[in-house]
């Protein structure tokens, strides 16, 4: 093997470690919304492993997401190759994630920010597109919390009292 052959074989293996190991969900979906990459993000919260999912449909695996809906969301990103987003404020989660900080947490879920973006092929068409899952539950937590601090505080000067 030549010595380029062998450093792009070296920077492939690299890549796919920071693919499985990045602290954020990366799930390959084809345009029949068959798994065809799930990392180690999804593994750890998912609880199910890539053997286990790949070339099922994320429907079968997650029967709460509606394939109309999220077809609907996924729809331009094939035909259109623009990015699709889900918002934490929007909708708190695709995946039913448990908060996996339980102690320090407040929230039961993880509360999610979903980006759908096209993968190009080599001929210029879209078959698969990637979603890439990020936690937002300290971020939504801090969100709720700061709002019933106002709440309370607009009560209180209602009332003409000081809530501290």
């Amino acid at each position: 093997m030549s010595k380029d052959a062998l450093d792009d074989v070296l920077e492939f293996h690299w890549i796919i470690d920071m693919l499985q190991t990045v602290d954020v969900g990366i799930v390959v979906l084809d345009r029949q919304f068959r798994v065809k990459m799930w990392n180690g993000f999804m593994e750890s919260h998912s609880g199910m492993l890539p053997s286990d999912v790949r070339d099922k449909t994320l429907f079968s695996l997650f029967p709460d997401i509606n394939p109309e809906w999220f077809g609907q969301k996924a729809k331009p990103v094939f035909e259109l190759k623009t990015r699709a987003f889900m918002l934490w404020e929007q909708r708190p989660y695709l995946f039913k994630f448990s908060n996996y900080r339980p102690i320090t947490g407040t929230e039961e879920f993880m509360y999610q920010n979903i980006i759908l973006s096209p993968l190009v092929s080599a001929t210029g068409k879209v078959e698969h597109i990637s979603m890439m899952i990020y936690d937002m539950t300290d971020i939504a937590s801090g969100k709720k919390q700061l709002e019933a601090l106002q709440v309370l505080q607009s009560e209180e000067s209602e009332r003409g009292g000081s809530p501290f």
